[in-house]
């Protein structure tokens, strides 16, 4: 069976066919939203939602690479097939192991993943979930990650790979629901489209998602012209169209483009979507009985939602050729040596003096709310890591590390409760029951409460579904004055029940929750930094999915023992940033510079910015180590810092890697996969689509660092570019480039190419129109020893020759072309350049 066909129509399959002939309407509707039930021995219960976003999600322990937009730093598509052949293979082992046939949500093999959204403005919080601002390094990483999570053979995939969220998606959280998108023809050809048709066309992925957002009034998954049209007529796609969760409902509830649930079911199965996530198709069975819809476009998206279990071996009786991958190739060794790497390549060596790399066994002084923290290292969509390694830990293994939190993350933002404030430790008691019965399993020492245990035991002989868990200690207040304490618990979404906490300083309940989160915040006065006993319990029996210990702690106190360090030390490493805490899916969150995930403020947030300053002020050399999921404004940090570093969110490796990075045993490659702007004022309006004076392509202003920009520990040089002095229109071009290591020490450099087309075709119409600058045509990595040479090559087909018209035509144009080969872009970086002509004009295919 062909990878083209085997998503075609029921007559394709007997089986399939057989099976839908003898469904009723209610049956239908039933098998065509996420949470599917049995239907007999050939459709065990099946439910469609799973996620991988950087790594295996929610379904317990999983090799947990970057976060996507860490990924988009490592400019590496080769990279990416590896990372997504992992992810699968994990997958796989989990589904494989589990008894009997049903599939729960996050069990299964359809894989709703990657987000390929482009991030075109650093106030979005969910923008770390993508790959940047720029079409075709998000394409082309795309690719690589649905080839490697699909695998070698496409009539029986690893898994189905779903990159989402079909179009123009990208902010503002509130209000996403109802949100319409009014975008020009030239920026949804230009900008919004081309990473869909790549991840489509080119890495043949076999599921797409529709977004929630509507374009022009229209709601996406309701868009004829999107889904049948573009996507299945145009780019020939003949996959399952699936919805974002909810997304049917919103139709009738939230967009009011339809008036019921048959209504918004009927237009959007018409429009070409097939799977609903939610339960709004459960009204398909109304729809059909009211002539909203046909029994042949019913059967139609049934057809290509049952062809897709039965490829992957999971319905009608069909096997697959992975089902025998073990249980065993879940966090392997290699696994984990591949998240390192990973972590490695997308650190951004933003800025250096020569301070970095440090001397081996130099006192530092690490400070920073993000040092030790767990969810910087998880991000969101994330799976358990096995044995995670913050920055803090990791640093302790090569240098002389004294260590002070110094600050909160912004104001009213609890963090973690830090070590020094356990000193020595917290007595962690594990028992078999919620209820605390009997002995306990297991007694350990933990440092801090900061676990992610979702879906796996905390300990061994723990059962992972059901225990206790008590801390026992003391608490050390930074100093005199008011700590806010807060007991948080992630709590699992869409199901019931949560796990109660309970709190006690002194011996006094200042925290008892229920499990409804009504009281999980206590406000205390301190005199003084003396000590207090603290007692902690946790009765876990629901999904929820681990447990931090967190504080707002009194900011003057907190800082001058950041500083007290900072005196004794040889140098400062600072880590600073954001926090899934306050960037993220529809977040409850409302405090200065972050509103419901989403930023009001792209400035580093000013209890962090105090602390850089106050320790700078001691004289001692200051790393500034920046953890965060979008561009940070820092330009102090610029200013002022002796060396900075984008970290991203870098994964259960990231601090070794961080470690390895300022220690110089790697030459960093990272480069920049977004702008970092200087100013929010620098930005237009969150709610305009616009591409002018958006991402590199088109901000005409000055950036605080680049997109595309990264230094190393050696350095680059590039000339003899050559190429043909004329081409036709719908040509390939080739350009060649000589690439030599003209530093001290072996480096891998990231090549990357520009096309500046002539000044005509890059002002595209009226005055609030995009004017393009300059577009990434093409990137490669190389590694080179010191004083070696590679000879580059560039070929450039028709498509990355091209430019859009302000009617959105995509075509090959005449005119006279420059290319730019650098480790940057035109102007910010060394390169070398040439000059071409291309004659006629050549029409391109949507």
């Amino acid at each position: 069976m062909s990878a083209l066909l085997f998503l075609l129509a029921a007559s394709v399959d007997p089986d399939i066919a057989a099976k839908i002939a003898s469904m009723t309407p209610a049956q239908k509707a039933a098998q065509l939203q996420s949470g599917a039930p049995a239907d007999g021995r050939q459709l065990p219960a099946y439910d469609y939602w799973n996620e991988a976003l950087h790594g295996l999600a929610r379904n317990g322990v999983a090799t947990v690479f970057p976060q996507a937009i860490g990924l988009g730093a490592t400019w590496d598509p080769d990279l990416m097939e590896r990372i997504g052949t992992v992810v699968s293979t994990e997958a796989r082992a989990k589904y494989n192991g589990l008894p009997g046939k049903d599939r729960l949500r996050y069990q299964g093999l359809t894989i709703w993943s990657p987000n390929i959204n482009i991030f075109r403005d650093p106030r979005w919080g969910r923008g770390q979930e993508t790959y940047g601002e720029d079409p075709l390094l998000t394409g082309s990483l795309a690719v690589g990650y649905v080839r490697g999570l699909q695998g070698p053979d496409l009539s029986q995939p690893r898994i189905i790979a779903t990159p989402k969220h079909l179009v123009a998606h990208s902010g503002p959280e509130a209000g996403r629901d109802s949100f319409n998108v009014q975008s020009s023809a030239y920026d949804m050809e230009a900008t919004y489209l081309p990473a869909f048709r790549m991840a489509l066309t080119d890495g043949k992925a076999l599921s797409v998602m529709c977004a929630y957002n509507g374009v022009h009034g229209v709601p996406v998954c309701a868009s004829d012209w999107l889904l049948n049209q573009r996507v299945r007529k145009d780019w020939g796609f003949t996959g399952l169209v699936v919805s974002d969760c909810d997304a049917i409902g919103n139709i009738n509830h939230y967009q009011r483009y339809r008036q019921t649930n048959a209504a918004a079911s009927a237009v959007a199965i018409e429009a070409g979507m097939d799977l609903n996530c939610g339960k709004a198709y459960a009204a398909l069975d109304q729809a059909l009985a009211q002539g909203l819809t046909t029994r042949e476009t019913v059967d139609t998206a049934l057809a290509r939602t049952f062809a897709a279990r039965k490829a992957l071996g999971d319905a009608f009786g069909a096997k697959s050729r992975w089902d025998s991958i073990p249980a065993s190739a879940v966090d392997t060794l290699a696994n984990r040596n591949l998240a390192l790497e990973a972590a490695r390549k997308s650190l951004v060596l933003l800025q250096n003096n020569g301070v970095l790399p440090l001397k081996p066994g130099a006192r530092i002084a690490v400070i920073g709310p993000n040092a030790d923290s767990l969810d910087v290292l998880e991000a969101n969509y994330h799976g358990t890591a096995a044995d995670p390694v913050t920055p803090l830990s990791a640093l302790r293994k090569r240098f002389d590390v004294h260590y002070a939190q110094g600050s909160t993350l912004a104001e009213g933002v609890p963090v973690v409760i830090p070590e020094t404030a356990f000193a020595p430790g917290l007595k962690a008691e594990f028992f078999a029951s919620p209820d605390f019965s009997g002995a306990p399993v297991t007694t350990q020492t933990h440092r801090k409460v900061d676990f992610d245990w979702n879906r796996t035991s905390p300990a061994q002989g723990v059962p992972a579904n059901r225990y206790g868990v008590r801390w026992t200690g003391t608490l050390l207040p930074e100093g005199p004055g008011d700590h806010i304490l807060r007991v948080d618990v992630p709590r699992c979404f869409d199901c019931s029940g949560h796990d109660p906490v309970r709190l006690w300083i002194d011996d006094q309940p200042v925290v008892t929750d229920n499990g409804d989160n009504s009281a999980v915040e206590a406000r205390l006065h301190f005199a003084d930094a003396s000590p207090h006993s603290i007692r902690l319990e946790l009765a876990h029996a629901s999904e929820d999915e681990g447990i931090r210990l967190t504080w707002v702690a009194p900011a003057l106190p907190q800082r001058s023992r950041a500083v007290a360090e900072a005196r004794a030390a040889d140098a400062v490493v600072a880590f600073v940033g954001l926090s899934p805490a306050v960037e993220g899916e529809a977040l409850q969150i409302e405090v200065p510079g972050f509103s419901g995930g989403d930023r009001t403020d792209i400035a580093l947030p000013e209890a962090q910015q105090q602390l850089l300053e106050a320790v700078k002020a001691t004289g001692k050399p200051l790393v500034v180590v920046l953890l965060s999921g979008s561009a940070v404004a820092m330009q102090w940090a610029k200013d002022h810092a002796d060396a900075v570093v984008a970290a991203w969110y870098p994964g259960e490796a990231g601090g070794t890697a961080i470690s390895d990075l300022i220690e110089g045993r790697y030459a960093p490659s990272g480069r920049l996969p977004v702008t970092f702007y200087a100013r929010t004022l620098d930005l237009p309006a969150f709610v305009d689509y616009n591409m002018r004076e958006r991402t590199y392509r088109y901000f005409h202003g000055v950036p605080l660092w680049g997109f595309g920009h990264g230094l190393s520990y050696t350095s680059f040089a590039y000339d003899r570019a050559q190429a043909p002095a004329e081409i036709a229109a719908g040509s390939t071009l080739t350009v060649k480039a000589r690439l030599t290591n003209s530093g001290a020490r072996e480096g891998e450099e990231v090549a990357q190419a520009y096309l500046i087309p002539p000044e005509n075709l890059r002002t595209i119409g009226a005055f609030n129109d995009p004017v393009l600058r300059h577009n990434l045509v093409g990137f490669q990595r190389a590694n080179l020893k010191q004083g070696r040479e590679k000879t580059l090559s560039f070929t450039l087909d028709p498509r990355a020759l091209s430019t859009v018209d302000r009617d959105g035509n995509r075509a090959v144009r005449p005119g006279n072309y420059r290319l730019f080969i650098g480790g940057g872009q035109p102007g910010e970086a060394k390169g070398t350049e040439v000059s071409f002509t291309i004659t006629g004009t050549q029409e391109l295919p949507k």
